[in-house]
């Protein structure tokens, strides 16, 4: 039953984004394994949720989902060689910041969550609780994906399921 919570308050407060024409886009590029970049998000979103819940913790629950759904926000296969993603780890963030810049109105807690979620590479330290969660949700993620690809892919197609099973009773 408190799983139905955790994907009440993704749809909640990230509805706009997951239902975004430039997000529409993350499913067609590739992050980990087979996973798309929308479901990636989605997943260190669920994840970040996780951790708060089960550790308590106090957390501005919107920023982070926000903060989440728009992490990797950078809108491009960093699989395919170019010259614009060959330092792809070390510029992303700043990349999907101004991508989500550009199509939502970011406060200064999804702002860091966002530019900092690849530390220690971006070098700066995240500034805010909500910044370190998305940080290791996201590593959490990333090992997951790659290692356990067939138990994500059902995992994740379940939480897309819910998700946008509650975006289309509520349209």
């Amino acid at each position: 039953m408190r799983y139905y919570y955790l994907y009440n308050l993704l749809y909640h407060h990230g509805q706009d984004i997951l239902n975004a024409k430039n997000m529409q886009l993350e499913k067609d590029f590739m992050q980990h394994g087979h996973l798309s970049c929308y479901c990636h998000s989605l997943f260190v979103a669920y994840i970040s949720l996780r951790i708060v819940k089960s550790l308590h913790l106090n957390a501005n629950e919107r920023s982070l989902i926000r903060g989440a759904l728009l992490h990797d926000y950078f809108l491009y296969d960093w699989h395919l060689p170019s010259p614009n993603n060959k330092r792809h780890a070390f510029s992303h963030p700043r990349r999907a910041y101004e991508n989500a810049s550009i199509d939502f109105e970011l406060n200064e807690l999804e702002r860091d969550i966002i530019l900092k979620h690849m530390f220690p590479l971006t070098l700066k330290l995240p500034r805010y609780r909500e910044s370190y969660i998305v940080l290791l949700a996201d590593k959490y993620c990333a090992v997951y994906e790659t290692l356990a690809k067939s138990k994500t892919k059902v995992k994740v197609e379940h939480l897309e399921k819910m998700v946008n099973q509650k975006t289309s009773h509520e349209s």
